[in-house]
């Protein structure tokens, strides 16, 4: 495994990864219901400041730093969260909820599209199944499905949490595989 800490474009990259971590670590374990009496309503502070508030600003940071990349994914995943956070308990319909819940994954699949390094789009490809699992599970009212989703933004929450410690840390990010820009040669 390749010793690539470059995780990004510095501190705003490890604070916004560790903000994304913290947030959907919180959020999916509500979610599955696997801590007793802990439920994703639980998760709406951390949602709210960390998940949404501070997002945004490392966001905002980010942008400064021109990382036009990491700005836009945290500013837009801060705005999501914080909306998700600030009209928890209110009067939507389970397909109003999915709707959202489905433009959310919509929003990840785009980040996970945008490329950059491994680790980066593994936890946003996670976010994105999570969210499309969970918007599903709202139009389909599948509490299995629920739970699914809930362990996915786990596993997407634990994938951003080693990637900023990593980062920190300086400890291996790199996926195992093909090295970037090796090719396939053919052989006469």
């Amino acid at each position: 495994m390749d010793n690539d800490v470059s995780a990004g474009s510095g501190t705003t990259t490890v604070a916004g990864r560790l903000a994304l971590g913290i947030t959907l670590l919180a959020f999916g374990l509500g979610t599955t219901g696997v801590i007793d009496n802990v439920t994703t309503s639980d998760a709406v502070s951390i949602a709210h400041y960390v998940g949404g508030v501070a997002l945004f600003l490392v966001g905002l940071l980010a942008f400064r730093d021109r990382d036009a990349v990491n700005g836009t994914g945290y500013v837009t995943l801060g705005a999501l969260w914080f909306t998700w956070a600030v009209s928890s308990g209110g009067q939507s319909s389970a397909n109003g909820a999915g709707l959202f819940l489905l433009l959310f994954a919509l929003v990840a699949l785009s980040l996970t599209l945008a490329g950059g390094e491994q680790l980066g789009q593994v936890m946003h490809g996670l976010l994105f199944l999570a969210m499309l699992v969970l918007a599903v599970a709202q139009f389909a009212d599948s509490s299995s499905l629920t739970k699914v989703g809930g362990w996915v933004a786990v596993a997407a929450g634990a994938v951003a949490w080693y990637a900023a410690t990593a980062a920190l840390a300086h400890w291996p990010t790199a996926l195992p595989g093909r090295a970037a820009g090796r090719g396939v040669t053919a052989h006469g």
